[in-house]
């Protein structure tokens, strides 16, 4: 009970509508952009009914998973564009690999395969929304350049990532959902390198959801069309996590267990010398557990459930 307040609240505290018409419960279609923190490794060029394999990043559902199976109120049918690595634009910031996706990517696939609003993908502007949560891997593959400054780079990766959300736009999108990009500065990753290196992620992960925050903002003001367009901060509900981990039941909140990295077998697996994998907040040095999303998308379900924008923080 007092988890569900807590995060019943914190839905509340940490999103932006700018408009709201289109609430959650309405929504039959949901189509989503973004990198490993949202991949469920459907491959949508194997075709539009294809299994879904269901790789996450989080050892378990993610939060697209549990937004559309648990927190929905009719079904909704998603397309989970997202790929694990991606940037906005691989010309900007080139991601790991080659061969990933970007969300340049992801939306030339989805003007190819769902565009046309084929069967299978009846979806119109009025029951559909689209979920964009990228920035982890542009802000973390760019932070070492010396041949630029952050704040204005910043902004030419917010040029190109508004172009592809005009151009969903000019498809017949009309209902948006971004995330911001969370504190990863506290992910092992970062407080492996120390104190200097976190700080330096830490602001850079600030400026960015600044300029993301005011895009979105801009595009609003484009467009007087718009349905819901909400702004998903989620600083607020990973930092309440981290901060107040113990309440939550998490037994270690800056590392993580070596054999749980590459994933589990089971939501409870348990090796000796560690805890349970369920009772870890981050599963590998960058990614968090199912635990996580599964709250994490209780919140945004919250936010997107019709709630005035005078009832929810800007």
């Amino acid at each position: 009970m007092v988890r569900n307040l807590v995060v019943a609240s914190i839905g509340l505290l940490c999103s932006s509508s700018f408009a709201s018409a289109l609430s959650w419960n309405a929504t039959e279609y949901m189509f989503v952009f973004g990198d490993s923190y949202s991949t469920d490794g459907y491959n949508i060029s194997a075709g539009i009914n294809s299994p879904v394999p269901g790789y996450t990043s989080s050892d378990g559902q993610n939060w697209v998973q549990f937004l559309t199976g648990t927190y929905n109120q009719k079904v909704v049918k998603t397309f989970d564009l997202a790929y694990s690595g991606a940037t906005i634009d691989a010309a900007l910031v080139p991601p790991y690999r080659p061969t990933m996706l970007s969300v340049v990517d992801q939306v030339a696939q989805f003007n190819k395969y769902l565009a046309s609003k084929p069967a299978g993908a009846a979806w119109d502007s009025t029951n559909s929304l689209f979920a964009v949560w990228i920035g982890i891997n542009d802000i973390g593959n760019s932070e070492s350049w010396t041949n630029i400054t952050q704040v204005k780079f910043y902004g030419t990766l917010m040029d190109r990532l508004f172009s592809q959300v005009e151009d969903l736009y000019s498809k017949g999108a009309r209902s948006f959902l971004f995330l911001t990009v969370p504190p990863v500065n506290r992910a092992p990753l970062y407080i492996q390198q120390g104190p200097k290196a976190a700080a330096k992620m830490g602001t850079n992960v600030a400026e960015y959801n600044t300029q993301l925050t005011q895009s979105v903002r801009t595009f609003k003001s484009k467009h007087s069309d718009l349905d819901t367009v909400t702004v998903m901060d989620t600083q607020p509900i990973f930092n309440v996590l981290l901060d107040n981990w113990q309440t939550f039941g998490f037994v270690n909140v800056t590392g993580y267990c070596e054999a749980y990295e590459n994933g589990t077998p089971t939501t409870t697996y348990q090796v000796k010398g560690c805890a349970p994998v369920l009772n870890y907040f981050w599963l590998n040095a960058l990614h968090p557990l199912f635990t996580v999303h599964n709250i994490l998308a209780k919140a945004i379900s919250t936010a997107l459930s019709g709630y005035p924008a005078t009832q929810i923080a800007t």
